[in-house]
């Protein structure tokens, strides 16, 4: 284990053991799915996804981003974050609010679940498709593909060079 990944887990227990409401904080996951609906759209999705990873990457409370390159256009994100409250705040500030506006035009899928578990380390992929699946939800899109109307989510092709670890 890295001295890096070791002082994560180090904070990541003492935040725990330190909060203020005497109650336990769980890391709280959240994965995204979103598929661009035609190449034209490519360039500037790609922005805007790189634009809210950095954000992700240097808010306070966030344990872990990624983001993975399926087929067919289609990316996922993953981020693990101290507790639900944290990843709000990130939804709600920043560039993140301004480039969703733009996913309901560029994307013909798109899906989120989220969930609390007990480890601060990010979840497979494997695993981010098994949740999406059982627990995920549909989000909306001005133009959906009858895969999204009917919410098939295939698993995501993982290959070395298909995920981007922003933290």
């Amino acid at each position: 284990m890295g001295v890096a990944r070791s002082m994560v887990l180090c904070a990541f227990a003492m935040l725990i053991h330190n909060s203020e409401s005497g109650a336990a904080q769980m890391p709280f996951v959240s994965v995204t799915r979103l598929r661009v609906r035609a190449w034209r759209y490519l360039p500037i999705f790609l922005v805007q996804t790189f634009r809210s990873a950095w954000q992700a990457k240097s808010a306070k409370h966030c344990l872990s981003s990624s983001v993975l390159r399926d087929a067919h256009r289609t990316f996922w994100t993953k981020t693990v974050w101290m507790d639900a409250p944290a990843m709000k705040s990130f939804m709600l500030s920043g560039v993140h609010p301004q480039v969703m506006p733009s996913l309901l035009e560029c994307c013909d899928e798109a899906s989120v679940a989220d969930w609390v578990q007990d480890s601060p380390e990010p979840p497979s992929w494997e695993e981010a498709h098994r949740r999406m699946q059982h627990d995920g939800r549909s989000s909306k899109v001005n133009h959906p593909s009858e895969a999204h109307r009917r919410f098939e989510i295939p698993a995501p092709f993982v290959r070395p060079t298909g995920e981007l670890r922003f933290k």
